[in-house]
């Protein structure tokens, strides 16, 4: 089969042949159809991850994945109702099953996780072994170019949204500022919606083309921030909202920047959730964050139940998207592309282009 690896970290990956994987009694093989590009596959390339799990090479990218169910194991239990040919997705974060958060269904925070596209394994590749547990069946109307950012780009502003939404910091008269409208903030702009129990919906970012989009899908108020302080920002919020600060904010660019213009804006006893990972370290005073009562928040991608809540909300097509297909070998081009910026959505590899 065809399968994308990185050899050596810091280069092009390598288009190459390797023989399609066995599965275990209790996996199933999927035929990945389509794989989303996401800005942590070029920072895998280019060592971010190296201090947290020097992970061993050859590494097969792609974490975004959709297909059909191409051979299901001995052991899979046939009440789960799985059939070859069947359209599914991929979940992430393949916990041990034994740990208290794989207990409570979160498998993605198991301290023992195995992720596809950070291993031997993942959907860069035209077949995937998977566990059973880990797959998610789905409409078959949809198109697989969009079921697949749904796996991460739609899924990670997702959860972070929802716990702004438990956290009790949406709702009638609250602002949520969405900071950063790329893969992932184009997706977080429609749940800010669907979530937000009749919460204003702010989107702010650099890029016009992608405040555009944030508007077009539901953002009350777009702010430009390329090149102006945070007082200017808080004026120009002032002036759009009759308030100079937020009740929540989800950060889908993680910038050290980005993270300071959101604290600086936040309200007393505001929420700000981060899933955004562009920078590394976060520089912000201390004391406003305790005077003013703030809370942060770590949200990082999301489990099987938050996967299939996204699934539905697709099925009843109450998602938008912004997809760029691709084809399996140009996938290093838009690698590239993605690692400067030009791409605005997702990118998607599709096998059959």
């Amino acid at each position: 089969m065809k399968a994308a690896r990185m050899h050596e970290y810091g280069q092009p990956l390598v288009l190459e042949d390797i023989p399609v994987p066995d599965i275990k009694p209790d996996e199933i093989l999927v035929q990945v159809k389509a794989c989303g590009m996401c800005r942590s596959d070029v920072q895998l390339i280019d060592g971010y991850f190296r201090k947290y799990a020097d992970i061993p090479t050859p590494i097969t990218l792609g974490h975004e994945i959709t297909g059909v169910i191409h051979q299901i194991g001995d052991i899979v239990p046939a009440a789960a109702g799985f059939k070859e040919g069947q359209h599914v997705v991929v979940a992430p974060g393949w916990g041990d099953g034994i740990c208290r958060h794989c207990q409570i269904g979160n498998t993605h925070i198991c301290p023992n996780v195995r992720w596809p596209g950070f291993g031997p394994v993942g959907g860069f590749a035209e077949f995937l072994p998977v566990p059973a547990r880990y797959l998610i069946k789905v409409d078959e109307r949809l198109p697989f170019e969009t079921l697949a950012p749904l796996t991460d780009a739609g899924l990670t502003p997702y959860r972070g949204l929802k716990k702004l939404r438990d956290a009790g910091a949406l709702g009638p008269d609250r602002l949520v500022g969405v900071f950063g409208v790329g893969g992932l903030g184009s997706y977080a702009v429609q749940y800010a919606r669907i979530l937000g129990a009749g919460a204003r919906v702010v989107a702010l970012a650099r890029n016009p083309e992608k405040l555009a989009i944030a508007k077009e899908y539901g953002a009350d108020y777009v702010i430009n921030i390329k090149g102006k302080s945070s007082a200017d920002i808080a004026a120009e919020l002032n002036a759009a909202t009759g308030r100079k600060d937020l009740d929540a904010a989800i950060d889908c660019a993680g910038a050290p920047e980005m993270i300071q213009l959101a604290m600086s804006l936040l309200s007393i006893s505001g929420h700000y959730v981060d899933v955004g990972l562009v920078g590394d370290r976060i520089d912000i005073p201390l004391f406003p964050r305790v005077s003013r009562e703030q809370t942060l928040h770590g949200s990082f991608w999301g489990n099987n139940t938050d996967l299939t809540e996204v699934m539905a909300l697709a099925a009843e097509n109450k998602i938008r998207h912004t997809v760029k297909t691709f084809a399996f070998d140009e996938l290093n081009d838009y690698i590239n592309r993605l690692r400067v910026g030009e791409i605005v959505g997702r990118a998607v590899m599709k096998f059959d282009l």
